[in-house]
């Protein structure tokens, strides 16, 4: 069903003729719904199976500090330049060996060793070639001191936002939100943007979970940014008939069904609604807007209702009934006759 809406266009001083925009009115039923959860659902899980993945070790990186140990000498702990905590701030490096921007760490005795790209084994196992040229048989220790070349970055509401380090722990979704302290109560689980290389993929942390997949499985890589909205930027206005014309807020997951925006506005009102007058307006400020229409006169529509999702920014809108429509054309009339009643009075 379509509902044309006139649009005059003006061009200079001509008029032109009014543009008529056919705009589809679905009603909501089993099958509607059942589509549109068909439609999210591959949506969904054809963008996120590209964010699984297994973590292998890690590999060193340009700004790494390494902390170098080769027992029985210690002037080469000496010449990593210890320093006390208290003296540093929290953003300063550990004491040890910086891997500079060739990937190289100088280090006594075995000059210029290049770890960039290796796992820590791996760097241990050089190190220990370099100083072997130097010491009988070195025992030779080989640690990260300050993870500093890869991180991600979590913005909105978690309570600690800001850059992640990447260590040797796995950085999977559910470890990127506890090391940004966890998700603040206004935090929409649901819309969460996962944003890399340029592209925004979109994480329902929710249906996830119901679908019995592990967010764990979701891999973070350097130079990620995840943005976990709040709950307030993703209303749903409410409007019409209702007892309270509300902006309707998700729940903790995310989920916001019509029945939940009904209810968020006190329900209908029962002197002024109609009930089978229900819609819910989507895409409004775009330019292929849609509107769905329920007719909630029966208890089995309030069973559609509650499965029914809205999306942020969608308008429900409860018409009101004959006379409400009466009444409000008469308080538009009244004021004219009135005056043009005082008019004829004064004039004679």
């Amino acid at each position: 069903m379509n509902t044309p809406a006139a649009l005059p266009v003006t061009n200079g001083s001509e008029q032109v003729p009014p543009v008529e925009m056919q705009i589809p009115i679905s009603d909501i039923n089993i099958a509607l719904i059942q589509k549109m959860r068909e439609a999210e659902t591959q949506a969904s899980t054809d963008q996120i199976h590209q964010l699984f993945g297994k973590s292998g070790p890690y590999t060193l990186g340009v700004g790494d500090v390494l902390q170098i140990t080769v027992w029985d000498h210690p002037e080469l702990t000496a010449a990593q330049g210890a320093q006390t905590q208290t003296n540093g701030h929290p953003y300063d490096p550990a004491a040890g060996f910086v891997i500079d921007n060739s990937g190289n760490v100088q280090i006594p005795y075995a000059g210029i060793v290049h770890v960039v790209g290796l796992r820590i084994d791996q760097a241990q196992q050089l190190v220990y070639a370099s100083l072997v040229k130097a010491f009988v048989k070195p025992q030779v220790t080989v640690r990260v001191a300050s993870f500093r070349a890869k991180q991600v970055y979590v913005d909105g509401e978690v309570h600690v936002p800001g850059g992640v380090p990447i260590n040797d722990t796995p950085m999977t979704l559910y470890e990127a939100i506890g090391r940004a302290g966890g998700l603040n109560p206004t935090a929409d689980q649901s819309r969460m943007i996962l944003v890399r290389d340029g592209v925004s993929y979109r994480l329902n942390l929710s249906r996830i979970l119901e679908r019995d997949q592990n967010p764990s499985d979701i891999l973070l890589k350097d130079g990620d940014l995840l943005r976990v909205p709040s709950r307030d930027d993703n209303g749903v206005f409410v409007m019409g008939e209702v007892n309270k014309p509300v902006t309707a807020i998700p729940m903790k997951s995310g989920k916001l069904t019509l029945s939940d925006a009904l209810s968020q506005a006190g329900s209908l009102n029962t002197a002024s609604a109609d009930a089978a007058q229900l819609y819910v307006i989507r895409g409004s400020l775009g330019t292929a807007p849609q509107v769905f229409h329920l007719d909630a006169h029966s208890p089995v529509s309030m069973v559609l209702a509650n499965q029914f999702e809205l999306q942020p920014k969608d308008v429900v809108y409860v018409d009101g009934n004959g006379l409400v429509r009466i009444s409000r054309v008469l308080s538009l009339l009244l004021p004219a006759i009135n005056a043009g009643l005082t008019g004829a009075i004064v004039a004679k």
